[in-house]
């Protein structure tokens, strides 16, 4: 089983001078259980190398159990230093993908024509995609085979304006993932901030935040059991 995990390589959090990325529980978690369950990872990013890791998330406060083993494993460390530059890989590599968030998803991911491309791909080849937090910010740009929005009708979750309000940044951010979503006719539900909180329907899977990595990372692994 091949699963590929993809993250931002965007660093700047809008215009606030102050430095973004991916957010290191959201590739922790799913890395560690998929490498557990014997999957084969490839992790890509849209620049390949190594991607923009958001330096918040590796503050004491944010780090966790998957956080302090992901660090403290060399051959993870590796992998994360060598990432696949996401334009070479392709979706009939992989039998799932898994999107990692981070604030700076917003900025380059939600607008990458290969991220756009793998996710329409993989779900047309009957294949799960997961997003997490706020990737699945990048979901509002993809399209239905006759150019509808991917998600209308569809259960999904992802990080809330509440969450956003917690942070201050729904004024820095270049859209509010949930409001967006919903106009694009998304069933739209969450938990309270910040607790776990995974949807599941049919190929598609999204987590509300961090604390959701580790639960919609074992949602992709049922999803590609029962599909």
């Amino acid at each position: 089983m091949k699963i590929a995990i993809v993250l931002t390589s965007h660093d700047q959090l809008g215009d606030t001078g102050k430095k973004t990325g991916f957010w290191l529980e959201e590739l922790a978690a799913p890395y560690l259980l998929f490498r557990e369950a014997g999957v084969d990872i490839t992790l890509a990013s849209p620049k390949g190398g190594i991607p923009s890791l958001d330096p918040r998330s590796c503050e004491a406060a944010n780090q966790t159990d998957d956080t302090r083993r992901f660090e403290s494993d060399a051959s993870a460390m590796a992998s994360l230093k060598a990432t696949r530059r996401l334009s070479s890989i392709a979706a009939a590599e992989f039998d799932a993908v898994f999107f990692s968030g981070g604030y700076g998803a917003l900025w380059d991911l939600t607008n990458d024509p290969d991220a756009l491309s793998l996710i329409e791909t993989m779900l047309a080849t009957s294949k799960p995609v997961a997003l997490v937090s706020h990737a699945p910010g990048i979901l509002t740009n993809v399209r239905t085979p006759d150019d509808r929005p991917i998600t209308m009708g569809l259960e999904v979750t992802g990080f809330t304006n509440s969450e956003e309000s917690v942070m201050q940044f729904r004024e820095v951010v270049p859209f509010l993932l949930e409001d967006l979503l919903k106009s694009q006719g998304a069933k739209f539900s969450a938990a309270e901030d910040f607790n776990s909180y995974v949807v599941r329907d049919g190929l598609l899977v999204t987590g509300q935040n961090p604390s959701s990595s580790r639960t919609a990372a074992i949602t992709l692994l049922i999803a590609l059991r029962t599909e």
